[in-house]
């Protein structure tokens, strides 16, 4: 089985194709447990963020995985396929390295993304896809991923998503202090971003969760209320800025309720970010000329402001990923003569005992231990050497190798010759 990575990410796929192939957490075991059903794909694991969507899975026909990522999504192949690519082996274990240590993110050297491949490989080994050759590259990745963070300065001056997020809703309002900001989610990326406008001081933060408990739980901690996320529609006029991050698989803000929420406010402007794969704000939304809607590759462009000053480390980065491409490697090598070595022992095993066994007979019947131990060596020697010995008689003109790999197998001197 080789090793492949299938993916689509922000460099291949705009945003509209991106959330239509994106997975949510809830259904990654089941998908993974129909990938792998016939047997053709025997490890697979799935990472699918707001910027990417990949399948790590080890199989002999790497076609499998992208007619069948289309045919989950009941997506027609030939309209998947012009945004996807497939990485075998070294360009695979290459690539998973670089995701882990950031150096394929929208944001370069974000750290976010380690959590999130640590969740894909959590997923993958409750749902039983998870190999031993997955297995080791999520953890060759993540040491990888700590080693470039820590020799190199590729984490450092970042600016993230949440920073991008209120340097642009300063480009809106004067003062975010001035602002009333209302919080849809209450995961990793909305807890940023609250943070972040919340250092700025805002006349009120509020937080919608489809549960209100953990939307509490968040309140609490940046000290602002939670309501229920049924209310967002009646409440929606009173926000300057909305912030939306969520795994709904539909809008929850739909152009509907903004256009209400925009007359409330007598077309005073309102600022929202959609920082949600599916999007949580339809796009239509950002056609409005009161509001200003901006997405995860909108936000990108903000983002950039920081490459140029961590483009030094990407070249320490890059040879550290390289090094350790090739260390992967050569254990994936020796994973292939595992089976041979299995056999080859097993088959000496046997043979050892069944000399034991016939040496021990003949001590009962009383022989001579030295006589018998004698005959043992040369039945044991004789056995070991019939199978090699018989291929280098039977090789002739037709493999000239052989005598060399036999003399590497039992690391015998080039210059030997029989009788010396």
């Amino acid at each position: 089985m080789a090793l492949f990575t299938l993916g689509i990410n922000h460099h291949t796929a705009p945003l509209s194709v991106r959330e239509q192939i994106a997975f949510q957490p809830g259904t990654v075991p089941q998908a993974l447990a129909d990938l792998t059903r016939g047997k053709a794909v025997q490890e697979a694991a799935i990472l699918s963020t707001c910027n990417r969507t990949e399948i790590y899975f080890c199989s002999d026909v790497s076609e499998l995985a992208s007619q069948w990522l289309a045919d989950y999504h009941r997506l027609p192949q030939h309209e998947v396929a012009p945004y996807l690519y497939t990485y075998p082996e070294r360009d695979a274990v290459r690539h998973a390295f670089r995701v882990a240590s950031g150096l394929d993110s929208m944001v370069l050297g974000e750290p976010q993304i380690l959590g999130q491949m640590k969740d894909a490989l959590r997923l993958a080994e409750e749902a039983g896809t998870l190999g031993t050759t997955l297995h080791k590259l999520f953890q060759h990745s993540f040491a990888v991923a700590k080693e470039v963070r820590s020799t190199t300065a590729i984490g450092a001056n970042i600016v993230s998503m949440a920073a991008a997020a209120v340097r642009l809703a300063e480009r809106i309002f004067e003062r975010i202090a001035d602002q009333k900001i209302l919080f849809i989610g209450a995961g990793e990326m909305i807890e940023l971003c609250a943070t972040h406008f919340c250092a700025q001081h805002p006349r009120l933060t509020v937080i919608a969760n489809r549960t209100v408990e953990r939307g509490l739980l968040l309140a609490e901690r940046i000290g602002g209320q939670a309501i229920r996320l049924e209310e967002v529609g009646d409440r929606l006029a009173q926000f300057d800025i909305v912030v939306s991050c969520t795994a709904s698989p539909l809008p929850i803000i739909g152009l509907g309720m903004v256009e209400r929420a925009i007359k409330a406010r007598r077309h005073r402007p309102m600022f929202m970010v959609d920082l949600a794969v599916p999007r949580d704000i339809e796009f239509e939304v950002g056609e409005m000329d009161d509001v200003f809607l901006y997405t995860v590759d909108d936000l990108a462009q903000v983002v950039e402001s920081g490459f140029e000053s961590r483009q030094a480390a990407v070249f320490d980065a890059e040879a550290i990923v390289s090094e350790r491409v090739d260390g992967f490697l050569r254990w994936l090598a020796t994973r292939g003569t595992v089976p041979i070595i299995r056999s080859l022992r097993d088959a000496a095993e046997r043979a050892r005992r069944h000399e034991m066994e016939h040496a021990l007979k003949l001590l009962a019947k009383g022989d001579d231990p030295a006589r018998v131990l004698e005959n043992f060596s040369h039945r044991l020697t004789n056995k070991f050497l019939h199978a090699p010995t018989q291929a280098l008689a039977q090789a002739g003109g037709g493999r000239d190798d052989l005598p060399e790999l036999v003399g590497r197998l039992f690391h015998l001197h080039p210059d030997s010759r029989v009788g010396e």
